[in-house]
């Protein structure tokens, strides 16, 4: 399949909403390729903000209940400019997010993610579930790496994310992540931990866009390419 419309004017909502909240990231991006993140500046005594959704889709708990909760401000922007990325990059027949079902740890820096839902034909169905390992699954862990550099899934499939500036840091979840893709999402079955870098370069000369994927840049390419083949938006074949 080659869905790749990205018809970025039917989200125009929540991509101005994405737009407006990177103004509260500028500056905070780090365009080395090193390969090092920057830490997440200390908030302490930061207050945090009160918030039921994130960019225009509702913010709902994992019990189902749609509630306000306290989450703090770069981090809430983040979010918003994340879930713009992956919704412009969903198949053209999906309607920008209309739930995300997550929980908010209580710092505010952190969120828990079980599903992400949109709407097709009058009907509400889930583009990520958290229980569903499919190549949906893995294309909206390459989505939150693209933005994050603290992502991990949990064993029951939920992924865990910590605020703080995207780029590549060598954790051995963006790692795992980068193996898991190249096998289940790219049919490379012979990539390995220890070699990933040279089986992830294969994958972004496919796709045209040669690069040191443990690079920054390198990076944003392999998980934005992987997010693409995932939701089945661009095959790169």
């Amino acid at each position: 399949m080659n869905d790749n419309g990205h018809p970025f004017d039917r989200r125009r909502l929540l991509a101005g909403a994405a737009a407006a909240s990177a103004v509260t990231l500028t500056g905070l991006t780090v365009a080395s390729t090193t390969g090092t993140a920057a830490a997440a500046p200390a908030r302490t005594g930061t207050p945090l903000l009160t918030r039921d959704r994130i960019a225009a889709a509702v913010l709902r708990s994992p019990g189902g209940s749609a509630s306000a909760v306290g989450v703090q401000a770069d981090f809430h922007a983040r979010l918003a400019v994340w879930l713009a990325f992956w919704s412009a990059n969903s198949p053209r027949t999906w309607s920008a997010p209309t739930q995300v079902v997550a929980r908010i740890e209580p710092a505010g820096d952190a969120l828990v993610l079980h599903a992400i839902r949109y709407r097709r034909d009058d009907e509400t169905y889930a583009g990520f579930a958290a229980a569903r390992r499919d190549a949906a699954h893995l294309a909206t862990l390459a989505s939150l790496h693209h933005h994050f550099p603290s992502v991990r899934v949990r064993p029951d499939g939920t992924i865990r994310v910590g605020d703080g500036p995207a780029g590549f840091t060598g954790a051995p979840e963006q790692i795992a992540f980068a193996v898991a893709a190249c096998r289940e999402l790219w049919g490379d079955a012979a990539a390995t931990a220890g070699r990933w870098p040279e089986h992830a370069g294969r994958v972004l000369a496919r796709a045209g866009q040669p690069a040191d994927a443990a690079s920054h840049a390198g990076w944003a390419a392999f998980t934005r390419t992987s997010l693409r083949r995932g939701l089945g938006t661009e095959s790169y074949e």
